[in-house]
């Protein structure tokens, strides 16, 4: 089934056209608890992984083998993602334990899906101090949105845009950040879904801002997000999504350096 997020309520490159050259796109994931297999894009689904090559493991943590959270096929990105020459397919896991400043320690693969001819099966999930961090097998619904920035929206220009947020929102009822700006939830690219200040990392080879590749939240939208992102075929009905409680209701974002060899990842985090 597909997902049809709403178009936003109001027209925000009309009302505030200062905005529109930061107009990014996204897809969103749109997790929603199922049973994918091997060779489906999933959230918390089994992974196409080599037999001949070993499953990761922390290296913090001795034994604790890493957990799979998205695997994601080219086609699923909706060409907005551009994958290294020879690979269609993205894999990321995390060890799902507690580290020293860290929620979760991340890890990203990128493979060529037609190569992996026998499977093997993922270790067993770590039992103790993973509450929140082990997604449930989701199948996933892509969809292409566009975002502007919230968060990310420079200084100087909220400052010059900020009274007519406030206006349109007494007149309206649609506030920018949580109705009309950055789409919530699990999605590639666009705008990393911040709870708070922007944590955007240079890349340590050659110091260049890294480019957003992944946000996985704890949830798909908070209560007043919901009011418009909700998908068309979502409104008025229950669901399972992954299950993820990351900090407080927050996020873990994923960046990468396309520019250098091995595409380098940063994580960050924050909570809601």
């Amino acid at each position: 089934m597909t997902r049809r997020t709403p178009p936003r309520p109001l027209d925000v490159e009309q009302l505030f056209p200062e905005v529109a050259p930061l107009r990014r796109e996204a897809v969103r994931l749109h997790p929603r608890a199922g049973s994918p297999t091997y060779g489906d894009s999933s959230v918390g689904g089994p992974l196409l992984w080599p037999q001949e090559e070993p499953w990761p493991v922390c290296p913090e943590h001795h034994g604790s083998a890493m957990v799979p959270v998205v695997q994601i096929h080219a086609a699923d990105t909706l060409s907005l993602v551009p994958f290294p020459a020879g690979c269609d397919l993205l894999q990321v896991l995390w060890c799902p334990r507690s580290h020293d400043g860290c929620w979760v320690l991340p890890e990203v693969r990128w493979r060529d899906a037609a190569a992996v001819t026998n499977i093997r099966e993922a270790p067993a999930v770590p039992t103790a101090d993973v509450y929140g961090h082990v997604p449930r097998p989701c199948v996933v619904h892509p969809e292409l949105v566009a975002e502007y920035p919230s968060w990310d929206l420079p200084d100087e220009l909220w400052d010059t845009l900020e009274s007519r947020f406030e206006q349109v929102e007494a007149e309206t009822g649609w506030d920018y950040h949580y109705h009309l700006s950055t789409a919530p939830g699990t999605k590639l690219g666009g705008y990393p879904g911040w709870s708070q200040e922007p944590q955007w990392p240079d890349c340590s080879v050659c110091g260049e801002r890294m480019a957003h590749l992944l946000t996985v939240e704890s949830w798909e939208a908070d209560a007043e997000s919901r009011r418009t992102w909700t998908p068309v075929e979502d409104q008025a009905v229950r669901y399972e999504a992954t299950g993820l409680m990351l900090g407080d209701a927050g996020g873990v974002y994923l960046f990468e350096c396309r520019g250098c060899p091995g595409r380098p990842v940063k994580e960050r985090y924050d909570c809601a």
